[in-house]
């Protein structure tokens, strides 16, 4: 990832920042933002990192399930009857059902210290289908965070998540749905059928707590996806992106936060003819009520001007004019964890990554994720997503090569505890898409019931 020189600039200022501030410098003061002892009094000085320039997803677990010091270890078996795994293959295209089997041995670490907290996780998978053995295939999941506190008042993050598929939906987390309270996502709604794909997401971001109330830092986030195939996904492709944003917070009072940020974003999708790309630029100013560290409400919103390069679409190697435009960006988010719920909403209205689309688009998302402890060993969780897109630029007045749809993904699952170390779980996923993609369009809507059991053991890390 390759920030702007701006933001490239401010990271290397606010690293090069004194220690000292107007704050307590006890070793034993929290860093400023979620870090490895944020905010356990809140009466502590530490400001929070507002969601809206974070980069980070919101916790959904509820604070009964949340575990941190430990090392843990299983497999999970997943059993999955889907009535639609090909996808469009023509005009007249009939969805075709399968069942698959999966298995997901996982191994993940979360420590914390008095500076560091950070979490590794990695779960490898073999998915068979019982009709189709040719479309048999290895996955890869794995991610990466890590919070430092570099002095009393700094504070530097990093998070990384590569997925290597053919099937979305088969993933060890079965009901997981990301809630992020920022901008910086992309549009990760476009569901290509049982067909291979790479995916990486990563952030990193630091901050710098040099008042009692004010904090300023930076953060940049890249996104990648890659079809290695895109023959058998005809009318997706390839995307990118790469954002960087630096912010200033002001604490008004011990709950209520306001922030400023400018946001500098290249979106990148490429169709077979060429690249299409597209610059925006935005300044955006939020309000972020958080009373603690398990609730936080925010809005977001300011000016975004989009400078579109020439675009290519299918069957022409002539591109379309670029364009330059404003529109407005905006969105909220709220987030809370109780000890027995968990409720995690956003949205947001933003020139985006395509995601697969043959251009960046103009985007209205929305995600939810709600988690209820219904007995001490069984759960519910229900979430979803909502994505509405638009290609931006001249593709938007060439009907061949717009891509313009929505698509809405819902999943609800029960969670049986059987032992100590045994769970079982069942669930059903809806997907609706309507997109202008040959593998989408002749299929749009997929049905799958799923079980999944898992084996787990958990050691305890600790000081």
């Amino acid at each position: 990832m390759k920030l702007s020189e701006p933001i490239l600039m401010a990271f290397l200022l606010l690293a090069a920042m004194p220690s000292h501030a107007q704050v307590n410098s006890s070793p034993q003061q929290p860093a400023p933002g979620y870090g490895a002892n944020d905010s356990q009094n809140d009466n502590s000085d530490a400001m929070r990192t507002p969601p809206p320039v974070s980069g980070q997803s919101f916790s959904t677990e509820p604070t009964s399930t949340e575990r941190s010091n430990y090392l843990r270890g299983g497999v999970t078996f997943t059993t999955a009857y889907t009535d639609n795994v090909v996808g469009s293959t023509g005009p007249d295209s009939k969805p075709l059902s399968d069942i698959s089997y999966s298995v997901f041995p996982n191994i993940a670490l979360d420590e914390t210290t008095t500076r560091l907290h950070w979490t590794l996780q990695y779960a490898p998978g073999f998915t068979f289908y019982q009709r189709d053995s040719g479309r048999n295939q290895a996955d890869q999941n794995a991610s990466i965070g890590v919070e430092y506190r570099l002095s009393p008042h700094v504070t530097f993050s990093a998070a990384d998540g590569f997925q290597k598929t053919s099937n979305l939906f088969n993933q060890p987390d079965l009901s997981s749905v990301s809630v992020s309270g920022g901008t910086q996502g992309g549009n990760l709604l476009v569901v290509a059928p049982v067909a291979d794909l790479l995916r990486n997401t990563g952030n990193v971001g630091l901050s710098y707590q040099f008042a009692r109330n004010e904090m300023v830092g930076a953060t940049g986030t890249f996104t990648n996806l890659h079809y290695p195939d895109q023959a058998i996904v005809p009318g997706l492709f390839d995307s990118e992106s790469q954002t960087g944003s630096v912010f200033y917070a002001l604490r008004v009072s011990r709950v209520n936060y306001v922030t400023v940020s400018y946001q500098y974003a290249r979106l990148l999708s490429f169709p077979t003819e060429g690249q299409n790309e597209t610059r925006t630029q935005a300044i955006l100013f939020s309000y972020t009520f958080s009373p603690s560290k398990r609730f936080s409400f925010s809005v977001f919103g300011g000016p975004q001007y989009a400078d579109i390069s020439p675009q290519f679409y299918l069957g022409s190697t002539t591109p379309q004019p670029g364009s330059r435009t404003w529109t407005g960006a905006g969105g909220a988010s709220m987030s809370w964890q109780g000890k027995l719920t968990s409720v995690a909403v956003s949205y947001s209205h933003i020139v985006a990554n395509g995601g697969g689309l043959i251009a960046p688009t103009q985007t209205d998302s929305a995600s939810a994720a709600f988690r209820q402890r219904l007995t001490r060993t069984l759960g519910a969780s229900v979430t979803g997503a909502y994505m509405n897109s638009a290609v931006i630029g001249g593709l938007s007045q060439v009907a061949t090569g717009s891509s313009n749809g929505h698509g809405i993904l819902g999943t609800a699952s029960l969670q049986q505890q059987l032992g100590q170390h045994l769970s079982l779980q069942l669930g059903y996923t809806r997907l609706h898409q309507n997109y202008n993609v040959t593998a989408i369009s002749s299929t749009p809507d997929t049905n799958r019931e799923f079980v999944s059991l898992s084996y787990e053991f958990s050691r305890p890390l600790g000081r």
